[in-house]
């Protein structure tokens, strides 16, 4: 997905290949494997802003932490992780995994929200007829509720970032597994802090003024191609059509059904991204108990 110069410079994280110790266990070299795959759509991610880009990467963050959650289960990890002198490390994954729930829950409350608003929308369209001057309050509503959802997506944007503790110099050298498991995690925390700011970024877009121009319109097409507006913008320029007032009866009910066609796309995708934040914050409770756990021993 192609990130805001400004945004994007002051919180998209640098997620760097991993390099693990020889033998490394099999639990290790699974959670690699998805940690290989999520930065392959990374990389891809870059060319699309479509809400379909980020289900697939909540779903790969999902694959992730379930392997994480087996790499924790190891006897031989917590064993490691237990020891007083590592402490700390499970004290900042702890505090890390605190935020991810935190943005997680936050977020999917706002994306549902906001997919209720469309549908009250959808259904108000529905009973209004071609030309009703009555349609300029239902689009007021949406877009109170985008801007809404923008300044609420930027405070989890921001609760997200705390840096991370520098270099692995305190750990035991000899103990490889060890060495594997602190930079898989530490992998994972990274990860999740990009996919984070891509979904964040995606539900922030822009948002067009309540009553736009019709050179705002073209304006916004003009800087991004047809293919490459995203649902949310897609709904905001439809329903921006929709209060520039046209003479012909056949444009009014064409500019209509362009808005039902790309509000129920929204309300799709609002859908596919609550299903995934709902699945993604049950793995995240589950690897904080397994981290609790830890502490515990």
């Amino acid at each position: 997905m192609k990130r805001p110069t400004t945004m994007a410079a002051a919180f998209s994280p640098n997620v760097r290949s991993i390099s693990l110790p020889p033998r490394s266990h099999p639990s290790t070299v699974r959670v690699e494997e998805e940690l290989n795959k999520l930065k392959s759509w990374e990389s891809s991610s870059s060319s699309s802003s479509k809400a379909e880009t980020i289900c697939l990467g909540l779903s790969l963050l999902r694959e992730l932490y379930k392997r994480i959650q087996d790499l924790l289960n190891l006897p031989l990890t917590q064993q490691a992780l237990s020891q007083d002198q590592h402490q700390k490390w499970v004290d900042e994954l702890l505090e890390g995994s605190l935020r991810y729930l935190d943005a997680c829950g936050n977020t999917r409350d706002s994306v549902f929200s906001m997919q209720e608003t469309v549908r009250e929308i959808q259904s108000a369209l529905r009973r209004r007829k071609v030309g009703d001057l009555g349609n300029e309050s239902v689009v007021s509503a949406y877009f109170c509720s985008r801007r809404k959802m923008k300044k609420e997506t930027a405070k989890s944007l921001a609760s997200l970032m705390s840096p991370l503790m520098d270099g692995l110099d305190c750990l035991e050298k000899k103990d490889d597994h060890l060495l594997a498991v602190v930079r898989v995690l530490r992998e994972t925390s990274l990860i999740t802090i990009s996919i984070f700011h891509s979904l964040l970024l995606f539900l922030s877009a822009q948002v067009l003024k309540p009553k736009p121009s019709r050179w705002s319109l073209v304006s916004k097409l003009v800087q991004k191609s047809v293919q490459n507006v995203n649902e949310l913008e897609g709904v905001d320029m439809a329903l921006g059509s929709l209060l520039m007032q046209s003479s012909c009866r056949e444009m009014e009910g064409q500019k209509m059904q362009s808005a039902q066609i790309s509000l129920d796309a929204l309300d799709v995708s609002m859908g596919g991204i609550v299903k995934g934040l709902e699945c993604l914050f049950r793995h995240l409770i589950q690897t904080r108990v397994f981290l609790l756990n830890i502490m515990s021993h």
